[in-house]
């Protein structure tokens, strides 16, 4: 892809560009896949995403490849050990709001619904599609944002304000924020086309 076209915020990092031009944008509607992206999100918390982009492997494996039942039976033992691991950022209330989003995110099913349904019901179960031409143009949050922010929070989770959030839902493809030039943005919205995302069942009494 020619640099010139893509969104300049990834720069020219290897790592960044990758994650820009393959995983940035692209639908996502798997619960697992959603709970770790939104965990962290919620590290960047104050840093740049390409230092948590950089540790993504190392948290993967300090947290169980982020499987949330694993990490709902952590106990203080275990995060005392996960805050000596200096593959991760070492602060204790990020370490924590795993474990309480791992929690929070296991008591969907007991309430009838999945994780991406109450997700993806925020921009009406389709990707929002944007047009900015710069960057300067894309918003930081959006009242979609805030109410998703204050919902998540309502469920329990943590490091979940708007900013955060709305860094999410642009990561998981809730919204196409490719600048209209950049090769990825039609490529994003084609696969919004074609995916279909979780909806609530109408057949359900």
């Amino acid at each position: 892809m020619d640099a010139d076209n893509r969104c300049g915020w990834c720069g020219t990092d290897p790592l960044y560009v990758d994650y820009h031009d393959n995983v940035w944008g692209r639908p996502v509607s798997d619960d697992r896949e959603l709970f770790a992206k939104l965990c962290l999100d919620g590290q960047q918390a104050g840093l740049s995403w390409i230092t948590i982009l950089r540790k993504q492997g190392n948290y993967e494996a300090a947290f169980d490849d982020f499987d949330p039942e694993k990490i709902a039976r952590y106990d203080d033992a275990r995060i005392a050990e996960l805050l000596q691991d200096p593959g991760i950022v070492r602060n204790r209330l990020k370490v924590q709001s795993i474990v309480k989003n791992a929690r929070a995110f296991l008591a969907f099913p007991e309430q009838g619904q999945s994780f991406s349904e109450f997700l993806w019901s925020f921009v009406d179960y389709r990707p929002i599609q944007g047009a900015w031409r710069e960057l300067s143009d894309v918003p930081a949050t959006t009242p979609e944002a805030e109410a998703l922010s204050k919902a998540l929070k309502k469920r329990g989770f943590t490091f979940v304000g708007p900013t955060i959030v709305y860094a999410f839902m642009q990561a998981v493809g809730m919204v196409n924020d490719h600048l209209w030039h950049c090769p990825q943005h039609l490529v994003c919205a084609e696969l919004a086309d074609d995916a279909s995302f979780p909806r609530p069942d109408s057949s359900a009494v």
